[in-house]
């Protein structure tokens, strides 16, 4: 494996982080530099797709408004692998994920088990998320 490969998927990995890192800070205008201007991201619960977007503008949108009733949050990412081809690369990462929001008076935190299956471009010597789909696999919910 060629020190250009090694590197690009440190990137990569840091690329997959820093994303997560964002997403706890509820920083999701911080998330957009992230991907392409035209991303397109789809998210499926289970088999179900959710979100059909495309596009930074809809993308923040749609994650704001995801993500409006979250007091707190977690997120750990796990295996990632990524395949490099010049400046492109497509990738498999995994993340569990903890949201914490009040439901009548209490608590309660929504876990999740998502797989992204990411194409990842390299503008301007920076990797970018140009497709991702979300698989979240396992949600489950209960009182803190």
């Amino acid at each position: 494996m060629s020190l250009e490969i090694l590197e690009a998927k440190s990137e990569l990995k840091e690329l997959i982080d820093t994303f997560s890192n964002l997403a706890d800070e509820k920083n999701i205008s911080g998330q957009m530099p992230l991907f392409t201007k035209d991303t397109i991201v789809k998210v499926y619960m289970g088999e179900e797709l959710l979100f059909d977007i495309s596009g930074t503008k809809q993308l923040e949108e749609v994650f704001t408004g995801f993500t409006a009733d979250v007091k707190r949050s977690y997120h750990m990412n796990g295996q990632q692998v990524v395949k490099i081809d010049g400046d492109t690369a497509t990738g498999i990462a995994y993340c569990q994920v903890k949201l914490v929001s009040e439901e009548d008076g209490k608590e309660v935190v929504m876990e999740h088990s998502i797989r992204y299956n990411d194409k990842y471009v390299r503008q301007n010597g920076t990797w970018l998320i140009s497709e991702r789909i979300s698989h979240f696999n396992i949600t489950e919910k209960r009182t803190l």
